[in-house]
């Protein structure tokens, strides 16, 4: 293997990323207008896991790129999250500051962990899973890494598309966020 050289002045424009200066979207994801699913996700690097992918602020902060995985932070208050939807990778959450909640359907039980900072849990791929911020603290934050060559986009849960309608919100056939009219 070939090692590259890489100058301390290219790893700080190209590789690192800083929390105090990172912002992201509040309208990445289909379910984002509901009260209960307000958040901020921010792509940190890798795939651009997202359905808005008109909005400039959801381009993954670092441009380097990143192989089989992404990488991105979400900020949300007490009892926000993403609604129930699955992807066709694994997805792993680690709380960096408060408490988060992860929650699944097995069959149609809702099943939960709460998970506090530094826990992983690693949700298998195919699963109906969310999150929710599970504290009081405004700056609570969650890590998540999804995997796979290809992370796609969400399949929502049919109540989460339902209730998206609602909203004016829907994808269309790419798995991209629509405004309807």
């Amino acid at each position: 293997m070939k090692v590259p050289f890489v100058s301390r002045d290219e790893m700080l424009a190209n590789n690192v990323s800083r929390a105090s200066q990172m912002r992201g979207s509040p309208l990445a994801f289909l379910d984002m207008r509901m009260p209960a699913h307000a958040r901020e996700n921010i792509n940190i690097i890798g795939l651009n896991v997202t359905e808005n992918v008109d909005d400039p602020a959801l381009a993954p902060i670092i441009a380097a790129p990143a192989h089989g995985f992404s990488v991105g932070y979400i900020r949300a208050k007490n009892g926000c999250g993403a609604a129930l939807h699955a992807h066709e990778t694994e997805e792993v959450f680690i709380p960096v500051r408060g408490q988060w909640e992860i929650y699944w359907l097995a069959g149609d039980e809702e099943q939960t962990v709460t998970l506090d900072v530094g826990d992983v849990v690693n949700v298998p791929l195919g699963i109906y899973r969310g999150f929710r911020c599970a504290c009081e603290d405004p700056e609570a934050l969650l890590l998540a890494v999804v995997g796979g060559p290809d992370p796609g986009k969400p399949n929502w849960h049919p109540s989460v598309l339902e209730a998206a309608r609602e909203t004016g919100l829907s994808i269309d056939d790419q798995g991209n966020l629509r405004e309807d009219t």
